[in-house]
């Protein structure tokens, strides 16, 4: 289902969650729930993964993950700070340690001056109280190549998040 490259950096986050005694949660809309699947994709991933939302719609930000009104209203969806009020909305909604979240426009349409095709907004976010934005401009490089694009951007931040989650020896 997924390419090697994909794969590959699942793995490596799956094991250094392992390492850490880590769970994950996941906030996607632009991808459709693609990180959860390249995480699950892994077999023996159930002892990492634990949940996802797939939240498309304005009102599921809202409702599923505690994303404000104010923030969707100011901000409109594909922004810095719903992307990141969906990461901190997973941390509240589960036992997850660590969160992923992604929010922008795949295309081929939907896209304006200020929020062209390719934006994509992710944040990773820990219950240690870590948050960490990137703004990924893909641009109009296809629906298929922004969302898989997306899932391993995704994937080098969470592994980033990861990694600077203190071990369970260090307290």
């Amino acid at each position: 289902m997924f390419g090697k490259e994909i794969r590959a950096k699942a793995r490596c986050v799956l094991k250094a969650c392992r390492s850490k005694g880590l769970h994950v949660a996941t906030a996607e809309s632009c991808t459709g729930g693609l990180i959860s699947a390249a995480l699950t994709e892994i077999a023996g991933s159930s002892d990492v993964f634990e949940r996802g939302f797939v939240t498309y719609q304005n009102e599921a930000k809202a409702e599923d993950l505690g994303v404000s009104e104010e923030s969707l209203a100011a901000h409109g969806a594909v922004s810095e700070p719903v992307a990141r009020e969906m990461a901190l909305g997973a941390l509240r909604r589960s036992a997850s340690e660590i969160s992923i979240a992604v929010t922008g426009v795949a295309g081929p349409g939907g896209g304006s001056p200020e929020k062209p095709v390719g934006l994509v907004h992710l944040t990773s976010a820990s219950r240690g109280g870590s948050v960490v934005h990137r703004r990924c401009e893909f641009g109009e490089i296809g629906r298929e190549a922004i969302r898989e694009s997306s899932v391993l951007a995704a994937l080098d931040l969470l592994a980033g998040m990861v990694a600077e989650y203190p071990s369970n020896d260090s307290g």
